[in-house]
């Protein structure tokens, strides 16, 4: 009876513990996403960056 008790709290204690684990993995993938997301509007400005200032000296030569 006792050795049954404990083997139903050790399991209980495996699955908090994957629990934990998900919600560590889901929280990283989460702040990944982010930063990604964030790489992403970075590349995208450097990327236009040179445009924007063509445009801006073209203005500038117009006025």
């Amino acid at each position: 009876m006792l050795l049954l008790l404990l083997l139903l709290l050790l399991l209980l204690l495996i699955l908090i513990l994957l629990l934990m684990l998900l919600l560590l993995l889901l929280q990283l993938i989460l702040l990944l996403q982010q930063l990604l997301i964030l790489l992403l509007l970075l590349l995208l400005l450097l990327l236009l960056l040179p445009q924007l200032l063509l445009l801006l000296l073209l203005l500038l030569l117009v006025l």
